[in-house]
């Protein structure tokens, strides 16, 4: 199952991509926003980061205007990679290297032709663990230092 949240600036985006991946019959849970009213983008990061974390959901997307609001709240949460990505390459490398559990996306950087290559290019990548599963590791015991 994939979460999936935005605030206003990413709306419309979140709208189109949740079309594309119901059409790639995928599960999606949508936890808002589900109008265009000016809304706090970290209530929906956190609401995505923590179903993600908990296992509730196997991965995330987030959309705001730029996407950098959305990947910051994500980035506060333990166990969460949320990457901030603009193009398919990026997209591969977030799941090939990093593991990325949640891609963030910037509705005002993106049209929805963009945003669904770039979805397609993330979940159809692999990760590929070895050296990168270290650096992952490393990352961990980031987190367990600082977020107490």
């Amino acid at each position: 199952m994939i979460v999936i949240g935005s605030d206003h600036g990413g709306l419309d985006l979140k709208e189109a991509l949740t079309g594309f991946l119901t059409a790639r019959n995928l599960q999606i849970t949508n936890v808002g926003t589900d109008n265009g009213d000016s809304v706090d983008y970290p209530h929906f990061g956190l609401k995505v980061a923590e179903m993600v974390a908990a296992g509730l959901a196997e991965c995330g997307i987030l959309v705001c205007g730029t996407g950098i609001g959305m990947s910051i709240v994500a980035n506060k949460v333990p166990g969460i990679r949320a990457a901030l990505v603009t193009d398919e390459f990026m997209a591969r490398m977030a799941k090939e290297h990093n593991n990325a559990n949640i891609l963030v996306l910037g509705g005002r950087v993106l049209d929805a032709q963009q945003a669904c290559g770039i979805v397609s290019a993330w979940l159809d990548a692999s990760f590929e663990g070895g050296r990168h599963q270290g650096r992952l590791n490393q990352i961990t015991e980031i987190e367990q230092k600082y977020c107490k």
